[in-house]
């Protein structure tokens, strides 16, 4: 099996979000990066499918120089190479992104071979498009379902099946020929950790650099006029207005005594909720 597995870099996002002055994108200064839970899931996945059928793996991201420490993160736990689309720090919208995306693939693949696998993440942590492997699953004319947390495949590796939580209940399995590309989601796995020695041969690795500088001109990723497919379309792209923070949830605590004193008290909260009967 041959797999590529697609991750984002983006801010922790257990950390305290804050815009920069123009509201057009997050200050970062203070805050770490990662990639989302549902990237990791694909990462340890591709990792294990390879364990079991051999092959080989790769991991690929759109972003700064910096993101290569998070292709390094994703070698120091198993991914054989590592591939950076290196931008010159910019936004990119999902269309543009899907487009390099399966440019590259195909790039790759006359180099290389094909990826019998695709993984993404089910949607970006960040802004939850839900529209890259979609787009680039189009684009390259192959299957593709999103929100899976099983995959396995037949004995001669032709056929993936995979399956996800069905909306009213139970569960949906399809199957799909390879190459396909799955929309994976957290829960799938449990992701390990990067061992010391991991980190230290991921970092001796060299990652593959291609520079693809600023998003292109328009919103859409092959040109004006065009979707991640290649296709003639007359629906412009998507223009960004600004980001708002969702408004903060405050809470409050109340003081209902201090040592032994405060025992009525806890009593009579206890009754007036329903925990003890008056």
């Amino acid at each position: 099996m041959n797999i590529l597995v697609c991750v984002k870099r983006l801010p922790q996002t257990g950390g305290r979000i804050v815009l920069t002055g123009d509201g057009q994108s997050i200050d970062t200064r203070f805050l770490g990066h990662t990639i989302s839970p549902h990237e990791e899931c694909g990462v340890e996945e591709a990792v294990r499918i390879v364990e079991k059928e051999g092959g080989s793996s790769a991991v690929l991201t759109l972003g700064p120089a910096a993101a290569e420490e998070q292709l390094r993160d994703a070698m120091a736990i198993g991914i054989d190479r590592a591939i950076l689309l290196e931008t010159d720090g910019t936004e990119w919208d999902p269309v543009s992104t899907a487009g390099v995306i399966a440019e590259t693939i195909e790039t790759q693949e006359a180099a290389n071979g094909p990826f019998d696998l695709v993984l993404v993440g089910n949607e970006a942590a960040d802004t939850g498009d839900y529209q890259v492997g979609v787009r680039i699953a189009v684009a390259l004319g192959r299957p593709v379902i999103n929100g899976i947390k099983e995959i396995w495949f037949d004995d001669g590796r032709r056929t993936a099946f995979a399956r996800r939580e069905a909306p009213g209940g139970g569960w949906e399995t399809y199957e799909l020929a390879l190459p396909a590309v799955l929309g994976v989601k957290e829960g799938l796995n449990l992701p390990r950790y990067p061992s010391v020695p991991g980190r230290l041969r991921a970092r001796k690795r060299e990652v593959e650099r291609i520079a693809v500088g600023g998003s292109p001109s328009g919103a859409l990723g092959l040109g004006a006029g065009e979707d991640a497919a290649g296709l003639e379309s007359a629906v412009p792209g998507p223009t960004k207005l600004g980001l708002r923070l969702p408004a903060e949830e405050r809470t409050q605590a109340e003081v209902i005594g201090e040592g032994p004193d405060a025992a009525p008290a806890v009593v009579d909260l206890l009754e007036r909720i329903g925990v003890v009967a008056k």
